[in-house]
């Protein structure tokens, strides 16, 4: 039988884009199940840990705490996410936490440009922050994530079809 491969931690976060103090952070708190050992005392990290820092490191970046990250990691990566609604729940509502919050941002890029359209003559006490969403609500949507970057979440690209309910 082939023995799978295994990675330094120097390796792993090459791989992941992870600092290698994270990763030993990750594991700290229990994020990462504990790294298997060599007989010299350094980390052993198998393709399976790697999938693993990689998808937390993509649900860092859609902003979600650690703590929410628990359940995600606690499934198997190639799982199909109608068996856990419960995780599609929390993804949804973590979508539409992110959604909010780019609506506020537009809010405020939109009260930017119209600073530097205006100038500095009027203050920022008049402006009617909402009206100028109101009034970007008939620009185009922006681009949906494709099934290949929602691949970056799981192993599975079978999450991507889940991931816009």
């Amino acid at each position: 039988m082939k023995e799978e491969k295994s990675y330094t931690i120097k390796q792993t976060a090459e791989q992941t884009g992870i600092t290698e103090d994270t990763i030993r952070y990750y594991e700290k708190i229990a994020l990462l199940p504990r790294a298997e050992r060599k007989d010299n005392g350094h980390r052993i990290y198998r393709q399976e840990d790697i999938n693993m820092i990689r998808l937390i490191a993509c649900l860092k970046k859609t902003g979600m705490p650690l703590e929410e990250m628990r359940p995600f990691l606690a499934v198997s990566a190639d799982t199909d996410p109608a068996e856990y609604p419960e995780l599609v729940e929390l993804l949804t509502s973590h979508q539409k936490n992110i959604v909010s919050q780019i609506a506020s941002l537009q809010q405020v890029v939109d009260f930017i440009d119209m600073k530097l359209e205006e100038g500095n003559r009027r203050d920022c006490s008049d402006i009617d922050l909402d009206g100028l969403l109101e009034k970007r609500m008939g620009e185009p949507k922006p681009k949906s994530v494709s099934p290949v970057e929602m691949s970056y979440f799981s192993v599975s690209a079978k999450a991507g079809r889940y991931a816009r309910t």
